[in-house]
C-alpha cells in the first residue's frame, strides 16, 4: 500500500490541469480503480487480514480523495492568478458615462414629424383632448348615425341626472383643432396638429390612447397636386430615402371630398421595410380636400378658399420605421426595451432648442 500511496499522491502532484487530475481519481477510486479493487479483496480476506487491510485501505481512500481536492484548488487558485495577470483592469479610473434616461419613441418620433413639417412652413396648433361633441363630430361633417359617434367606439364623459349639457368626448382625433384654429386665425393657414387622442379598441395595432399627427393648408389655388408634393416630401424625410412612389386611392372622409387613402411603395424582402422600392405598396394615412361644410364651420367661406387635409397615426409610422411589432409596447415597456429599438438618452437637441432633459 506504501507503493500505492507514493504513486498517485507523486502523479496527483504533479498533474498540470483539470482533466489529467480527474483520469487519475478515475484510476485509482473509479469502479475499477486500483484503490477500488483492493477495497474488493477485503471480502476474500480472514477476519483478522481485514481487522488490518480494511483501516489502511480506508486511510489511503482518504489520503487521495484530500490530494485531488488540494490540487484541485491549487490548479483554481493558479489560474485565477493567471486570468487576474492577463486581464488587468485599473478600478481607479472613472467609469464611462451613461445616461439614465432615454426619449420615449412617440416623443421622438413627434419631434421629427414636426421638424420636417416645420421646414414646409406648417405651424404646430394644440386644442384640449376633451371635446364637445360639437367639435369632434358637428363641425367635421360627420352626421348623427355614423358609427364613430356610438358608445362602443368612443369615450362619452359622465353627466349627472339632469345635467341637459350637449355631450363631451375624449377626442377621438385631431381634426377639431382644424375648426378651432380656423375659427382664431381664418385663412390662409397652415398647420399639423399632433396630440393623443382615444377610440374604445385594444389589439396588436390598437390601443385606447394613441397618438396622431393631423395637417391643414387652406389658400385661395391649393390643390391636390400640393397635398401629394407635401406628402411625398414627408414620407421622404421621415424614412431617410431619396424617392419614392405615392398613390392615392379613391376612399371616403366626411370632412374631405374627394377624399384618398395614400400608399407608399415598399418592400418586405427579408421581413425588413424598405421604402421607396419593390412591389408591395403599404397605407400610411389618409386625406383629401376640405369639405365645403368643414370650411364653413370654422368660419370660412368655401367660395373663396380651399384647402387640403391628412391625418396619420404617430404610432404607427414609429413601428414602421423602427421596426416595432405591436403597439402596445409603447405604453407598457422598460428602458431595456427602449435602448433595445436604439433611442436616445435625453440630452439631444430639440425643436425648442437647447436640451430635452
Amino acid at each position: 500500500m506504501d507503493d500505492l500511496k507514493a504513486k498517485y499522491l507523486d502523479l496527483i502532484g504533479n498533474a498540470g490541469d483539470e482533466n489529467s487530475l480527474e483520469e487519475l481519481r478515475v484510476q485509482a477510486l473509479g469502479k475499477k480503480g486500483e484503490i477500488s479493487l483492493q477495497m474488493r479483496e477485503l471480502g476474500k480476506m480472514t477476519p483478522e487480514e481485514r481487522q488490518v487491510a480494511g483501516p489502511a485501505l480506508n486511510a489511503l481512500k482518504d489520503e487521495i480523495n484530500s490530494a485531488l481536492v488540494a490540487k484541485r484548488t491549487a490548479l483554481a487558485d493558479a489560474a485565477l492568478d493567471a486570468r487576474l495577470r492577463d486581464e488587468w483592469l485599473d478600478v481607479t479610473l472613472p467609469s464611462r458615462m451613461r445616461g439614465q434616461g432615454t426619449i420615449h419613441p412617440i416623443s421622438q418620433v413627434t419631434e421629427e414629424v414636426t421638424a420636417i413639417f416645420a421646414d414646409m412652413g406648417f405651424s404646430v396648433a394644440e386644442g384640449p383632448q376633451i371635446e364637445s361633441d360639437h367639435y369632434n363630430f358637428d363641425a367635421l361633417n360627420i352626421p348623427g348615425h355614423h358609427p364613430a359617434r356610438a358608445e362602443m367606439d368612443t369615450f362619452y364623459t359622465h353627466r349627472r341626472k339632469g345635467d341637459n349639457r350637449p355631450p363631451h368626448v375624449l377626442r377621438t382625433h385631431t381634426s377639431p383643432v382644424q375648426i378651432r384654429s380656423m375659427e382664431q386665425t381664418g385663412a390662409p393657414t397652415r398647420i399639423i396638429c399632433p396630440g393623443r387622442v382615444y377610440r374604445a379598441d385594444y389589439d396588436q395595432t390598437h390601443t385606447p390612447m394613441f397618438h396622431q399627427v393631423e395637417g391643414l393648408a387652406i389658400d385661395k389655388d391649393i390643390s391636390m397636386a400640393n397635398l401629394k408634393w407635401v406628402l411625398e416630401e414627408f414620407v421622404k424625410s421621415y424614412f431617410e430615402v431619396d424617392n419614392v412612389d405615392i398613390r392615392f386611392r379613391a376612399s371616403h372622409f366626411p370632412f374631405t371630398e374627394p377624399s384618398a387613402e395614400v400608399d407608399i411603395r415598399c418592400s418586405w424582402a427579408g421581413g425588413t421595410l424598405k421604402v421607396g422600392e419593390g412591389d408591395d405598396w403599404l397605407e400610411i394615412l389618409g386625406s383629401g380636400m376640405v369639405h365645403p361644410k368643414v370650411l364653413q364651420a370654422g368660419g370660412i367661406d368655401p367660395n373663396e378658399w380651399q384647402g387640403f387635409a391628412f391625418g396619420m397615426g404617430i404610432d404607427r409610422i414609429a413601428m414602421l420605421k423602427y421596426g416595432i411589432p405591436d403597439l402596445r409596447a409603447f405604453f407598457d415597456s422598460d428602458l431595456r426595451w427602449l435602448r433595445h429599438y436604439g433611442f436616445a438618452a435625453l440630452d439631444q437637441p430639440t425643436l425648442q432648442g437647447g436640451l430635452s432633459r
